[in-house]
């Protein structure tokens, strides 16, 4: 089509016109109206070359999508919610650009809220995104039983639970057992038989399972529970908490352990920079595993060895899947997609030194961690 026989909306808007509509988009794409809906609701649907067209119609004509209308027709905006526990934690700022470009394929925008692990703050962000009628909900739930989640889904509102899962609910999340047993196995095969579980809260589901794993290593090489000391801190699982587990380390006089597998990377980073300050050599006199893989793990001083999880893959999986139970929610089946996680070993791990710390170290430990 050229140029001359193309509605000349953007110019009569400047002269006072109305604002270019959507069957403007389709005479200057030349298709039609339905393939211009389409190409707004459900990009996907539409050919590439099409698509290309389209865009450049819009850009051309200064095209802008009335939001409200769109929603009085679908009932649904074009943006999803995703609720995280703690936004400063590198693993979900990558778990959110993972949603972002599955969102972004599917002309959609993600609005983020931070619940802060505070189970009031989450359920109002629950209530405003239900308000503002988004398409679907990812969440990371600070109880994955709350009746919020199951409010949203009464309300015909998606949702898929993320690092969890319940019956009857889209869910991803990685293997955190097998991630457990992976950073104790890990550090037996070097020939560590005293161990240290570092982490935040136990009240957390996460690091339970991290936990389990670790029990479950040490039980496959005949290692008594004994043998390893679990010292809890803090809730958020930072590199603060990390800090003070390590100076309460240090207060034993004599590590409880020659092999440390952390909660989390943020918990590990913080330990090791209290261990080296003090004088102890890593992985010479002990051996650290974090868990997460977040960038700053091989970007520290002392690369760490950690517990890869696929960040990006869980939220672009997760985007995928409440877009799909969105646009389909009657046909829709139900998927539990569980990630394996990966051992990446750095510079914080190496062989266990020839004397073991002292059995009395240990029990002091314990007994302070109580």
């Amino acid at each position: 089509m050229s140029q001359s026989s193309r509605p000349n909306s953007a110019a009569g808007a400047e002269s006072g016109g109305s604002s270019p509509t959507i069957r403007d988009v389709a005479a200057a794409a030349g298709v039609s109206l339905g393939t211009v809906s389409n190409y707004l609701n459900r990009p996907n649907s539409v050919a590439a070359a099409t698509r290309e067209r389209i865009r450049g119609a819009i850009d051309e004509l200064g095209f802008v999508r009335n939001a409200g209308a769109a929603l009085m027709r679908s009932g649904r905006a074009r943006t999803i919610g995703l609720v995280v526990l703690d936004v400063a934690n590198p693993f979900f700022t990558e778990l959110a650009r993972g949603a972002e470009e599955v969102a972004r394929e599917h002309e959609l925008l993600v609005i983020l809220c931070n619940s802060d692990e505070d189970r009031e703050k989450e359920e109002r962000y629950l209530e405003v995104l239900e308000e503002q009628r988004v398409l679907g909900v990812l969440i990371s739930a600070v109880d994955n039983g709350t009746s919020k989640i199951d409010w949203l889904r009464q309300r015909n509102t998606s949702v898929v639970l993320v690092e969890s899962a319940r019956a009857n609910y889209c869910s991803v999340r990685a293997d955190d057992i097998a991630g457990g047993e992976l950073a104790a196995q890990h550090l037996i095969s070097l020939g560590h038989r005293s161990l240290v579980f570092a982490t935040a809260s136990l009240t957390v589901r996460q690091y339970q399972e991290r936990l389990a794993g670790v029990h479950r290593a040490m039980a496959r090489h005949g290692l008594p529970p004994e043998a390893l000391t679990v010292i809890e801190q803090g809730v958020k699982g930072n590199t603060s908490d990390g800090r003070l587990i390590g100076d309460r380390l240090l207060a034993t006089g004599t590590l409880p352990g020659t092999g440390i597998v952390c909660g989390n990377d943020l918990v590990a980073l913080g330990l090791t920079a209290v261990l080296l300050r003090a004088g102890v050599r890593i992985p010479h006199d002990v051996s650290v595993v974090g868990y997460d893989d977040i960038e700053l793990a091989e970007q520290s001083a002392l690369a760490l060895t950690t517990i890869a999880q696929p960040k990006q893959n869980m939220g672009r999986t997760a985007t995928q899947l409440l877009i799909e139970e969105a646009q389909n929610s009657k046909r829709h089946a139900h998927q539990q997609i569980v990630f394996q996680p990966e051992l990446v070993v750095r510079e914080s791990t190496g062989p266990a030194p020839a004397a073991s710390p002292p059995t009395r170290a240990r029990r002091t430990a314990t007994a302070s961690s109580t």
